[in-house]
């Protein structure tokens, strides 16, 4: 019998481990990256004797596969996948190949903004009992640590890119922190789109699955009105008491499932700010059903650290906090960053926009912000909306100047923020690389 041919679009993490699981499982595989597949990468596919090819896709090597596996970052409207497409050739993401081989408990979560600090946090609740791994848009590759762990459990970060590419997957428990408008220049800028992408988490749910969300989002319960999922559903709330589910009341959360509660005091959390709470109720509430001791979840919420680049405080220099909030690519991310401001705020912002509609930010900018750093190629959108709010708003494209204007602005008890609310590539290779760059340049003053 023929080996199916698995080809695989981009020799990334993602790539890889699914070149390595699909090598044991007995396909025919082949990776072919566009760009340069890192040295690490192509030394892992060398040793497995994985055929690959750099710098282009082949046509004739990849429009003849069973299977393909594309990177979250190749949109669907591009030539190649278009070709697939039409010759009916299934292409799907890491998350829908790998999920076929682990009997795994499995709690995916997605959303706009939180994602990255809720799958942590959980992961972070659950590894003290349960055998579990963190995959999906987050460390090693999911399809990788089937492969050499097969934890029982995995808690999945999963982008709207990477469900646009399921077909079968099914998360045991299901997560949705929010839906605002982003990637929308992916979406044919149909708002819809993006949130029609985001519940395929849910769709193959049957009523032994949880879906656990953001009930003050209007967003997602309009959504869930009009499109009922079949899962139970557990929604968590900072403003309204809920039966079956999580809520703030006072300074308790209260978590209820089939009547059983436990509460959590918020005073110690680990995480400032509104937006935190809400990603504790959403792990702790996932903790809970899976039957996580009450003090285990109490006491991982208090030590957890964070996330690195999202609201970091990176150093104290003459009595001025420096923030790195680089991960805040959206202008809702940075509505939480601003919002949980507590000083005077030197605000640097900026980079390749997604299509941003700045509205939201007015308020805190007129209450909070006394100077802007525009740090993009291109700033005029930031300079017409935001010029007449503050007194200084200033142009760079350089990370150090940005940092040494910001420490010449700012005064005893004032904070310096970068929360970008944009993606980073025009300057930087991503927002980890601008995060560094923002922690070196605050270092080096």
């Amino acid at each position: 019998m023929t080996k199916q041919r698995l080809v695989i679009l981009g020799g990334g993490e993602s790539g890889v481990g699914t070149a390595l699981l699909g090598k044991e499982k007995g396909f025919q595989v082949f990776v072919s990256d566009k760009g340069t597949i890192k040295k690490t990468y192509k030394n892992v596919l060398i040793h497995n004797e994985i055929e690959w090819e750099e710098g282009q896709h082949s046509e004739d090597k990849i429009l003849n596969a069973d299977i393909v596996m594309k990177s979250p970052g190749i949109p669907d409207k591009v030539t190649l996948i278009q070709l697939l497409i039409a010759a009916d050739i299934p292409v799907i993401s890491e998350i829908e190949f790998a999920s076929k081989y682990t009997e795994a408990n499995i709690i995916g979560i997605t959303g706009s903004n939180g994602k990255t600090t809720t799958a942590t946090l959980t992961h972070h609740l659950l590894k003290q009992d349960l055998s579990v791994g963190l995959a999906g848009n987050i460390g090693d590759s999911f399809a990788k640590q089937i492969l050499e762990h097969d934890y029982s459990n995995y808690v999945l970060e999963i982008s709207s890119f990477q469900l646009d590419g399921v077909i079968d997957f099914k998360p045991n428990i299901a997560v949705i922190t929010n839906v605002t408008p982003d990637h929308l220049d992916r979406y044919n800028y149909q708002f819809e789109n993006y949130v029609a992408s985001k519940f395929r988490i849910a769709m193959n749910q049957t009523k032994d699955d949880y879906l656990i969300y953001d009930a003050d989002d209007e967003v997602i319960t309009n959504w869930l009105k009009a499109n009922p999922v079949q899962s139970k559903l557990l929604p968590f709330s900072l403003i309204k008491p809920i039966e079956n589910g999580a809520y703030l009341d006072k300074e308790n959360i209260k978590i209820t499932i089939d009547n059983n509660q436990i509460i959590m005091p918020t005073a110690n959390l680990a995480l400032e700010g509104k937006h935190n709470i809400k990603n504790a109720m959403a792990a702790s509430t996932v903790a809970h059903l899976l039957k996580i001791r009450k003090q285990t979840i109490r006491e991982s919420l208090e030590n957890f650290q964070g996330v690195e680049h999202r609201l970091e405080h990176v150093l104290k220099i003459n009595k001025v906090q420096y923030i790195n909030d680089s991960k805040a690519t959206n202008v809702n991310a940075t509505y939480f960053a601003l919002e949980s401001m507590d000083a005077p705020t030197v605000w640097i912002v900026g980079g390749e926009d997604k299509g941003n509609d700045y509205k939201e930010l007015f308020q805190f900018v007129n209450e909070k912000v006394k100077a802007i750093i525009c740090l993009g190629v291109d700033n005029e959108k930031l300079m017409h909306n935001f010029g007449n709010m503050v007194d200084v708003i200033i142009e760079t494209q350089y990370m150090s100047e940005a940092v040494k204007i910001a420490y010449k602005i700012a005064e005893t008890g004032d904070n310096v923020l970068l929360s970008p609310a944009c993606a980073s590539f025009d300057l930087f290779e991503n927002y980890e690389d601008r995060g560094r760059q923002f922690k070196d340049a605050v270092r080096n003053l």
